[in-house]
């Protein structure tokens, strides 16, 4: 009896193995070949889209997902489709308009303390586009160097904001953010130009 029982099961499997022919079906349809290089290459797109948006890069993150909407799988699609509209709402929400330099510069130092260099830097260099003679505004980008382990560019930018005000040397002398130069004779000699 044992034996009927396992050559039916060998029936089975064997009619099974048979069936699994036949692409495998899910609630969205039939599920594509995992090896298809177009698939594997749009999914990768897809993830690096989404890791945009987990960082709040929502216009980066918005125009990935439109450049890949055209040539997606219809099942990724849909999905990137409702991407794109939560990329539209937070860009709506969350778009920044400055009355004053000032408000910028707040801005990105807040961009800074989150560790969004490069958002930084590019509202800084906006500010300087629009006024030249911001000194808060190379103070920022001082900063900014310091904190990526650029001391040259760091004391370049300091320089200039101490000449554009004065204060800027004794507001660096109480700024931790500058431990990265703190030990360059440079920085030292701008801080101290007495000693």
């Amino acid at each position: 009896m044992a034996t009927k029982q396992a050559s039916s099961t060998t029936a089975t499997n064997a009619t099974n193995s048979h069936k699994g022919a036949r692409p495998s079906r899910t609630l969205a349809g039939n599920a594509q070949h995992p090896a298809d290089p177009a698939r594997k290459s749009t999914l990768a797109l897809y993830e690096s889209a989404i890791k945009l948006m987990q960082t709040g890069k929502y216009e980066k993150a918005h125009e990935a997902f439109s450049r890949m909407l055209g040539s997606a799988p219809q099942d990724l699609a849909d999905r990137i489709r409702m991407y794109i509209a939560a990329c539209v709402a937070q860009i709506g929400k969350g778009s920044n308009s400055f009355q004053t330099h000032e408000e910028r510069y707040d801005y990105a130092i807040s961009l800074l303390n989150q560790g969004n260099y490069e958002d930084a830097r590019e509202h800084l260099q906006q500010i300087l586009l629009e006024e030249q003679s911001a000194d808060y505004a190379f103070y920022g980008l001082a900063l900014l160097a310091s904190l990526t382990g650029d001391p040259d560019t760091c004391i370049e930018h300091l320089a200039e904001a101490i000449r554009l005000n004065g204060q800027n040397r004794l507001q660096a002398r109480m700024d931790s953010d500058f431990d990265g130069v703190a030990d360059d004779p440079r920085f030292t000699e701008l801080l101290y130009p007495e000693v």
